[in-house]
């Protein structure tokens, strides 16, 4: 392996627009879509779909502030390098880092969750050895080169987003009565079982904070720019997208949920797609669903692996992370990236079967549970420092712009902030958000000792340098 020289990048651009596409039409597809929504549901009824609306919309502006930054700037950094230029080196460590993170756990737990669907269809293979076939199958893949991430993720994206497409139209069929055998109910349920808002308004807020997790992962195509052959069309075209892809993939396929059954039965709150799948007579929806799901898990793993091994590259590359992790191999893939990204998840599944892990699991999803928080929040304010620097140096390059700036970037903050009191102030929620707080205090810490440090060398550099002069 060698490593990139600096200044300089050693990663090569083996995305094409096929693969970038899909990537970012399945990214904003998650396993919490065809798992977690059941809860949501549960939590607030047929209200949970301004829940979608309102969350979505958030996100939608997200990813807008992003596209401005990345289509201007097209890095594999995406946001911690936009971070590191517009409000110092301490905030590009500490959201570097407080992402790679997230992204280090997340494998593990769906490394974990894949294995046990594998254990529930294949009772004789125990779920320690799948999750292990996993993670060896998804490093081995991204340690190949980008375009063998790039194509597994193809695929992976476009079976959930086949999956969702026709579990929408089959949707739409029942509800014109074009189904045999399946009475249309219309629009009843959405009002029938103590009204739209059957919980009150305060049970469409506890499920907008489930429901916003479920999102994270719609900003990977901005990571993975950096990699692409055509990085600027590519991220325009897939941020653009991400307005339809909300409306479709989520607000439409829980609106066909919950027009489709009763929001209170059992079914729906245990598995929805299952439910609607099982109501209107497909023979084997829970092996379906399972598939389905398992396709979403293998995805993100696969996404998991690639976005967190980028991010500790191009910390590296700003000297924020070890120096090993810029190593590249001759396709252009950081391996020592890779594995180290994929440590928490290793740990995880050998630790599944010499040890039992709840306690250890449980304070790294709770730790991690709120990152995406913290991540958004970041965005949003270095976009504002960003966009007023661009507008006085180089106008040009926004050719992607943020609607109604500074007023939406500002209502986002805002948005942020609200999410976070709501888990303040929810007793499911506090602990994870005391613990992430934590989590990020540590690493913002780290991120002012390093800036501090490097501002004092500099400072040293350049005194040695007016002496040697005079």
């Amino acid at each position: 392996m060698a490593s990139s020289p600096p200044g300089t990048s050693g990663l090569k651009s083996g995305l094409g627009n096929r693969q970038m596409t899909m990537i970012a039409i399945g990214g904003v597809i998650g396993a919490g879509l065809f798992v977690g929504s059941g809860k949501a549901i549960s939590t607030a009824g047929p209200g949970v779909l301004l829940a979608y609306i309102g969350v979505g919309a958030l996100v939608v502006l997200i990813m807008r502030m992003l596209a401005e930054m990345a289509v201007a700037h097209p890095e594999t950094g995406s946001f911690s390098s936009y971070a590191n230029r517009e409000l110092g080196p301490w905030a590009g460590l500490s959201v570097g880092w407080l992402y790679a993170y997230q992204w280090c756990v997340t494998i593990g737990f769906e490394a974990v969750a894949g294995a046990a669907i594998v254990n529930r269809l294949l009772p004789a293979i125990p779920s320690w050895l799948a999750a292990l076939v996993f993670m060896a199958a998804l490093i081995a893949i991204n340690l190949v080169q980008v375009s063998s991430f790039g194509e597994f993720e193809f695929w992976f994206a476009l079976i959930k987003v086949t999956a969702i497409v026709a579990f929408i139209a089959l949707g739409a069929a029942a509800l014109l009565g074009l189904v045999p055998g399946f009475d249309s109910p219309g629009l009843a349920n959405l009002t029938a079982h103590g009204g739209f808002l059957p919980e009150g308004g305060t049970a469409v807020l506890l499920a907008a904070l489930a429901v916003f997790f479920s999102f994270f992962g719609t900003e990977v195509v901005t990571v993975a720019a950096g990699e692409a052959v055509d990085p600027v069309h590519a991220v325009r075209r897939g941020m653009n997208s991400v307005v339809w892809r909300i409306l479709v993939f989520y607000i439409g396929s829980i609106f066909v949920v919950l027009a489709l059954l009763p929001w209170n039965s059992a079914q729906v709150s245990e598995s929805p797609y299952v439910a609607v799948l099982q109501r209107l007579g497909i023979p084997g929806a829970p092996v379906i669903m399972d598939v389905i799901v398992l396709s979403a898990v293998l995805s993100c793993l696969n996404s998991g692996i690639y976005s967190s091994s980028r991010m500790l590259y191009a910390l590296a590359e700003r000297g924020e992370a070890p120096a090993l992790f810029t190593k590249v191999t001759r396709t252009g893939v950081p391996a020592w990236s890779v594995l180290a990204a994929s440590s928490i998840g290793l740990v995880t599944v050998v630790a599944n079967y010499f040890l039992p892990t709840e306690a250890v699991f449980n304070f790294l999803l709770d730790s991690s549970g709120a990152i995406a928080v913290v991540v958004y929040l970041c965005i949003a304010v270095t976009q504002f420092r960003g966009r007023r620097r661009l507008e006085r140096q180089n106008p040009g390059a926004l050719t992607i712009k943020m609607w109604a700036f500074p007023h939406l970037t500002i209502a986002v903050v805002i948005g942020l902030l609200a999410v976070i009191a709501g888990m303040a102030f929810n007793a499911d929620s506090r602990h994870s958000l005391l613990l992430t707080l934590a989590v990020t205090a540590v690493a913002v810490a780290a991120g002012v000792v390093h800036q501090n440090r490097t501002r004092a060398r500099t400072t040293e550099r350049s005194t040695s340098t007016s002496e040697e002069k005079l």
